[in-house]
């Protein structure tokens, strides 16, 4: 009888063991970016950073499906007058807040690693809340309170605005982080 050959994969010599290693950490690391469907509950006393984003267990979560002026952003109002619609998105957030405990569920991550969630405060549904008010716009939900807000001219539907996203861009917003934000900046 022949002795057992112990055969290497073509090219990896002994190297299979640490590229196995390697691939897990690649999960994990996918696991942890949000490429998971089971939503994680969170629960807790919320803060508003802004219109659409709050701070709630140490972490800034992202409301899904809405997006709300930045805080640095102005509208006009119908008169207008240019109003500080931003921060008056992030005062309706905190008020909206201030109602108790913050229940979200939290089942995938935005490109800054931030959890997307729906969250809710006593039952009230803060994305559609802010939608409804006229102090978001509709970002794939909500687009039938979006309608309602428009038509009856709420928050910035009131006079004239420029889109969040559109705004951020114009302003260098919404980059990714240095060092793909530098670089992102001279491609096409």
């Amino acid at each position: 009888m022949r002795p057992a050959i112990r055969q290497q994969m073509p090219g990896f010599g002994h190297a299979w063991p640490p590229l196995a290693i390697v691939a897990a950490l690649l999960v994990f690391a996918a696991l942890e970016h949000g490429l998971t469907t089971a939503p994680i509950p969170l629960h807790g006393r919320a803060y508003a950073v802004d219109g659409d984003t709050i701070r709630l267990a140490g972490q800034r979560i992202r409301l899904l499906g809405i997006d709300a002026p930045e805080r640095e952003q102005s509208c006009t109002g119908a008169t207008g007058e240019v109003w500080a619609c931003g921060e008056a998105a992030r005062a309706a957030m905190a008020k909206l807040l201030a109602g108790g405990g913050v229940d979200c569920a939290a089942s995938e991550r935005d490109r800054y690693g931030r959890p997307l969630a729906d969250c809710r405060v006593g039952g009230i549904d803060l994305g559609r809340s802010m939608v409804a008010s006229g102090m978001a716009v509709a970002d794939g939900a909500y687009l039938n309170e979006e309608e309602a807000a428009r038509l009856a001219k709420l928050g910035i539907w009131a006079g004239s605005f420029t889109p969040p996203a559109e705004w951020r861009r114009e302003h260098g917003e919404g980059m990714p982080p240095a060092p793909f934000g530098t670089l992102l900046h001279w491609l096409p």
